[in-house]
């Protein structure tokens, strides 16, 4: 580039935040400090001259570099530049010294910000930051709600005009068509599931003097709910006080012991798979509320199937295991008139309905507690989301074996129904 007199050199993740033209007034190569004595080559100014190329093409085969790639290069091949005296723009040096240290101001480090939650050198006289947190770039939706600085970033790039068409404000047209499909393919499945579940089982419920009805039937259920059955041998579910139960025939409901682990288990596969699905499908490059709700969408409908459709193979377990029990259709008709209300709201549960809404309100809450309380230390954030979490994992091992439980013990008592579907 020896056309010019001048070059400066950006990394791909610095952002400029204030006029830099006075860099071209420094030296023949000029960078910043890093780390105590090294040279970080994400800002640099360089003079271009085909001589001085030629001589790093021979050496750049011997001379070591600590990073394998350029910049422990470079720093090998000036090994004094730490010596250096700092550009000062107001004060130029004659003749033009070979090497020159730029101040934090040309190179601010993120890394210094997340140290003490504030920049280090006076914010408003900035001019480049530089987001070096390894995998948190700032063009991923989810650093903007780890590090603060990437506000700026966002900012920018959302006043930035059309190069192309739809890329104004930094949007991809490509990544807004997947965005769309995306937000609405969920509200798809989880509709046709509802209808196809409860609707055509539970036809009432549409209109809305059946839907008080149901209400009411479901405030009752409630005041008149009946423990749960528990395990034959002592279990987790003892520490949560769920009794043994007998059946309308005076058979002792007996579940297997690794019963409440096994749910526990699936629950938390589904989990992890559901946060993994939607993590990799959501683009990186998406704004950061957009990335968010996709994140908290996508998750929850996943797990909701996932998870849903383990209970509805406990719900058909519990049914067959009803079948090999001896009820007779007899004792199930008395049964169902004798508690009218509660074989309404067999397939609707309240109960699994808390249980549900329960761990979706917390997760929720683990990921944006910070955010509402204002929090922007990186490692505080953290350890909100990870206290968060700890109490994610609780109750979500409490509601997997109660759910499971229910499901199991749900379709015992409709064992003999002709058409049933379970209402996740």
């Amino acid at each position: 580039m020896t056309s010019y007199k001048k070059v400066v050199y950006l990394d791909a993740d610095t952002i400029v935040v204030k006029s830099i033209e006075d860099l071209f007034k420094c030296g023949k190569f000029c960078g910043n400090l890093k780390h105590s004595e090294r040279m970080n080559s994400g800002v640099m100014v360089v003079e271009p001259s085909e001589t001085l190329f030629n001589d790093m093409i021979d050496k750049v085969g011997r001379l070591p570099s600590y990073t394998g790639g350029d910049q422990g290069f470079l720093n090998s091949y000036y090994p004094d530049f730490p010596n250096s005296r700092v550009y000062e723009p107001d004060s130029p040096l004659t003749p033009e010294p070979e090497t020159q240290r730029l101040s934090t101001l040309y190179n601010a480090d993120v890394g210094l910000y997340m140290l003490a939650n504030k920049w280090m050198v006076d914010e408003k006289e900035l001019r480049v930051i530089h987001y070096t947190l390894g995998p948190l770039k700032p063009w991923d939706w989810f650093t903007a709600w780890l590090v603060k600085p990437v506000e700026t970033w966002q900012d920018i790039r959302q006043k930035l005009e059309e190069s192309l068409p739809g890329t104004g404000g930094g949007r991809n047209p490509h990544d807004q068509l997947v965005v769309k499909i995306l937000f609405i393919l969920p509200f798809c499945l989880l509709l046709f599931g509802y209808y196809q579940s409860c609707f055509q089982t539970n036809k009432e419920l549409i209109s809305i003097r059946s839907l008080c009805a149901f209400a009411r039937r479901a405030r009752h259920k409630y005041k008149s709910e009946e423990p749960l059955p528990s395990y034959s041998v002592v279990g987790s579910s003892a520490a949560f006080g769920i009794s043994n139960q007998r059946l309308s025939n005076g058979t002792h409901s007996k579940l297997p012991p690794y019963f409440g682990p096994i749910a526990v288990l699936v629950c938390f596969i589904s989990a992890g798979v559901s946060f993994a699905f939607a993590f990799a499908i959501i683009p990186r490059q998406v704004m950061p509320w957009t990335g968010l709700l996709l994140m908290f969408e996508l998750t929850f409908v996943a797990f909701f199937l996932l998870f849903g459709s383990y209970l509805h193979f406990v719900y058909q377990w519990g049914s067959m295991s009803a079948n090999h029990v001896g009820f007779n259709n007899s004792d199930s008709s008395e049964n169902h008139i004798g508690s009218g209300h509660q074989r309404n709201m067999s397939d609707c549960d309240m109960d699994a309905t808390f249980y549900w809404i329960g761990m979706a309100v917390i997760a929720t809450v683990a990921v944006l507690l910070p955010t509402i309380l204002g929090i922007t230390a990186l490692f505080t954030k953290l350890g909100l989301m990870v206290a968060g979490g700890v109490v994610l994992a609780s109750f979500m091992t409490y509601a997997a074996e109660h759910l499971a439980i229910s499901a199991f013990n749900k379709g015992q008592k409709d064992r003999n129904a002709r058409t049933r579907s379970f209402c996740f």
